[in-house]
């Protein structure tokens, strides 16, 4: 893992969860399979094994390149732009 320059203008402290679940996913009634929270804002979305890969369409949809794991126990980090682990 590695910086990048992204990681560096995250806020710090890290912006709180808006929610406990993906809410797109609870709009469709998917079951989202692994949770990511955006550094940026706090959204949680769903990860890419998921139908609708709600986390990555924040991305797109935002330009908020930082995200992490928001599953317990884990606290990596991926950077979109980068299409790296930070």
């Amino acid at each position: 893992m590695h910086g990048c320059p992204h990681s560096a203008a995250l806020p710090d402290p890290e912006p709180e969860a808006l929610a406990e679940t993906c809410p797109e996913c609870v709009v469709l009634r998917q079951h989202p399979v692994q949770l990511r929270k955006c550094l940026v804002c706090g959204h949680i979305a769903c990860c890419d094994s998921s139908p609708s890969r709600h986390a990555t369409a924040h991305f797109h949809a935002t330009g908020h390149p930082v995200m992490r794991s928001f599953e317990p126990g884990e606290s990596w980090r991926w950077c979109y732009e980068d299409r790296s682990l930070v």
